[in-house]
């Protein structure tokens, strides 16, 4: 069923209007790590977007009272992990706050530039920051992409109306 706009009673611009209407938008769940003062850090974003091809770089968003943002603010490098359709209980984990995110059972290792890289993940890429930019209570981090690994299997997991779920055929 498909909503016919009205234009005539249009709600106003609130962040619940903007919450409402991305629930309905599906978005592909990432998390981002990096290494922090305090040791590694990392949260779940659906923000991932890539941005150019050449040079390769993507971005996403982070809130400024994110506990991981003090270590991605510091960082000059990240990693950033595509989920797999099984790994609903990772990103849960990953967007759960006060969790002790890199602890059993996350598998995960030191990979380049000393970023934290999650096993068993669809897809990384290690990536050099190169920008922060202001938006809001959030900030959008450009990323240049230098290795990863696109091998893992399986479908993507989604975020949609405020609940995980895989591509159905």
């Amino acid at each position: 069923m498909t909503a016919t706009p009205d234009v005539a009673a249009p709600r106003l611009a609130t962040d619940d209007l903007l919450r409402s209407v991305f629930r309905r938008h599906a978005a592909g769940v990432a998390v981002i790590t990096a290494s922090g003062a305090a040791g590694p850090a990392g949260f779940t974003a659906t923000s991932l977007t890539s941005v150019s091809a050449r040079p390769p770089l993507l971005s996403f968003g982070i809130g400024t009272g994110s506990s991981s943002w003090p270590a991605v603010l510091a960082a000059e490098y990240v990693g950033v992990h595509v989920l797999g359709e099984h790994q609903e209980e990772l990103a849960a984990t990953f967007a759960r706050s006060g969790a002790d995110r890199f602890a059993a059972p996350t598998a995960w290792r030191k990979g380049p530039h000393g970023v934290p890289l999650l096993d068993g993940i669809l897809a990384w890429l290690v990536c050099r920051v190169v920008g922060r930019v202001p938006a809001g209570d959030h900030r959008i981090v450009l990323a240049e992409v230098l290795t990863g690994d696109p091998s893992g299997t399986g479908g993507p997991l989604l975020y949609h109306r405020g609940g995980y779920t895989g591509l159905r055929d």
